[in-house]
């Protein structure tokens, strides 16, 4: 499937995804960025993957040194530079997760919230392990997933998404254990505690499974 972030959800599409969310929702995404707070120390280096327009990225400023976003939609970034105007601890850069553009050991925290994991359709093992290459030593990498605890609730905001045609209509004889489908090709899969085991296993770190407000699966991992 074609990325369709980069094609058919950017810049003012994407933040419509979130403005639409509804209250459960919203405090799913507050949920990830507070736990996301307690990795970054004053000065931290951090990198996010997938960053959107920064909506991540700006909350998190306040706190860090130095805040890294990169994404493959380009007109995601270009809204990001408005959307982050007035913060001055940031960059953007257009590559892809799977092959970054960073030397090893640059960031304290690379992460990929909001199920970017899955939502870029890409290797996940390799995708973790690039993460981990670009992570300096003691430092940490954080991915997340959908729990299925929210999964009634997440349905719900993808339908508004649909209704609001920011997405295609959803095929509910595709649609369960996880998965939403669309009709349009778009598709968005989860990644369970069992599954981070799997994508885990053998890597050099420390590694942490965890449930984060009822709504999100995170894999935590220190680099050693």
């Amino acid at each position: 499937m074609d990325n369709y972030y980069d094609k058919k959800l950017s810049s003012l599409k994407l933040k419509k995804v979130y403005d639409i969310a509804t209250p459960r929702i919203r405090q799913y995404m507050q949920a990830e960025i507070d736990h996301l707070l307690d990795y970054i120390q004053p000065g931290s280096v951090i990198l996010e993957l997938g960053c959107g327009y920064g909506r991540v990225m700006k909350p998190l400023a306040k706190y860090a040194g130095f805040v890294w976003g990169i994404d493959s939609a380009s007109m995601s970034l270009q809204y990001g530079l408005e959307y982050l105007d007035g913060i001055n601890n940031f960059g953007f850069a257009c590559m892809n997760a799977v092959s970054l553009g960073f030397k090893e050991d640059s960031f304290d925290l690379v992460f990929a919230v909001q199920n970017g994991i899955s939502a870029f359709h890409e290797d996940k093992r390799i995708l973790i392990e690039e993460a981990l290459r670009v992570t300096k030593p003691g430092g940490f990498c954080l991915f997340s997933s959908y729990s299925e605890k929210i999964w009634e609730e997440r349905l719900r905001w993808f339908e508004l998404q649909s209704e609001a045609g920011l997405l295609g209509e959803i095929d509910y004889e595709k649609t369960g254990n996880g998965e939403i489908v669309c009709k349009d090709g778009f598709t968005a899969t989860t990644v369970s505690e069992e599954d981070f085991f799997d994508l885990t296993e053998g890597i050099s770190g420390f590694i942490t499974i965890r449930d984060v407000d009822d709504s999100s699966t995170f894999c935590e991992i220190r680099k050693w």
